[in-house]
């Protein structure tokens, strides 16, 4: 996926540490950027934008799903906030009662 300095050789640990440490250094965050950090963000983005969990198993590399349920939890807040379509649909204007008829005395 990503390629090293030598051919056929993936990028090492440490050259991508270093890399996270320099995005770090040049956006200006005060939190950390680890490779874990990003690892994280991309399963909470990809739950958010609608990803299956089981897809996001896969591409984690998780042999459990509860493993990747752990970022169910975090994601759940904005799920919950998440309208509902028909929330979206017009309502009909409420009727009124019909009018009541004077009295006469």
């Amino acid at each position: 996926l990503f390629p090293g300095d030598r051919a056929g050789e993936p990028i090492t640990r440490d050259a991508v540490r270093h890399a996270c440490a320099k995005a770090h250094d040049l956006s200006g965050l005060s939190k950390p950027v680890t490779p874990h950090s990003l690892r994280h963000a991309f399963a909470v983005h990809l739950l958010e934008a609608g990803a299956d969990v089981r897809t996001i198993q896969l591409l984690l590399g998780h042999r459990s799903l509860t493993t990747t349920a752990h970022y169910l939890r975090i994601a759940t807040n904005k799920v919950c906030a998440t309208s509902s379509p028909f929330e979206l649909l017009p309502r009909p204007a409420p009727t009124l009662p019909p009018a009541a008829k004077p009295q006469h005395f």
